[in-house]
């Protein structure tokens, strides 16, 4: 602990340091800072995908850098300072742990969750319980994250099964728009069967933004195999030609 104490003392001299000397970081503001948190928080999910620990850890201290830096311009406008927030981070945990700091009773993490959505609820004075779902998430996330949350209060299919059949209404649905050339009503229903895929996707466990984007990346890797030993320019080449290096790429990554 010690040791850890130290490391983050040191982090947060540095910050007041380069606040008062450096140009570049005396002119950054919350909202200048925000879209550098995102790519940091993206760089630190890639590290992740790729399993790469030595990036893994890199990208926290990144991130770490960014709450420092948030939380040195707060105090410098008196508003409040990185202790305040940590303060404030420990009293929600414990009052959202009744099962650890309390006397509440939990047979599983199903019940700790719900629990967790009960009492944020209540924290915020919030009446709906996708009040707390950022409204800047991707589009994925944010339907992943809005059915994780209203399914936690019994608003979901009893059995996987009927999550299938919604998809395949939900196909069928799609398929009558295309045969009616209605633009409109077809972006409508690719809506309804991208919300039906992640929601199937949620009964399997699998994280439908982390699936997609190993495809992205798979595919990615094959098409630049193609690239790379094309024997003419692309344009030039039939798609069966083009076909053919795809299935070599797919053939070496089995290997």
């Amino acid at each position: 602990m010690e040791k850890k104490l130290k490391a983050f003392g040191r982090t947060l001299q540095i910050m007041d340091e380069l606040r008062e000397q450096c140009p570049w970081d005396r002119k950054q503001t919350f909202e200048s800072l925000r879209n550098l948190t995102i790519e940091e928080t993206y760089e630190l999910a890639d590290a992740i995908l790729e399993k790469d620990m030595k990036g893994i850890k890199e990208e926290i201290g990144d991130l770490l850098l960014h709450v420092i830096f948030y939380a040195k311009i707060a105090e410098e406008k008196e508003e409040f300072d990185i202790a305040d927030a940590m303060n404030d981070l420990c009293d929600k945990l414990i009052n959202r742990h009744p099962h650890i700091y309390g006397d509440v009773h939990v047979d599983n993490e199903e019940d700790v969750m719900r629990n967790w959505e009960q009492i944020k609820m209540q924290e915020k004075g919030k009446k709906s319980v996708l009040s707390g779902v950022p409204k800047g998430l991707p589009a994925i996330v944010k339907a992943y994250r809005m059915q994780e949350k209203t399914a936690k209060v019994g608003f979901e299919w009893d059995k996987i099964e009927h999550v299938w059949d919604k998809v395949e209404e939900e196909t069928a649905e799609l398929q009558e728009a295309v045969a009616e050339g209605d633009k409109k009503h077809i972006e409508e229903e690719v809506g309804d069967l991208f919300f039906a895929l992640i929601n199937y996707c949620r009964y399997l466990d699998v994280d439908p933004e982390t699936a997609l984007e190993k495809v992205n990346k798979k595919f990615k890797n094959r098409f630049e195999y193609i690239e790379e030993n094309a024997p003419k320019a692309l344009t030039d080449m039939s798609l069966d030609e083009m076909d053919a290096l795809w299935n070599e790429a797919k053939i070496i990554e089995k290997s």
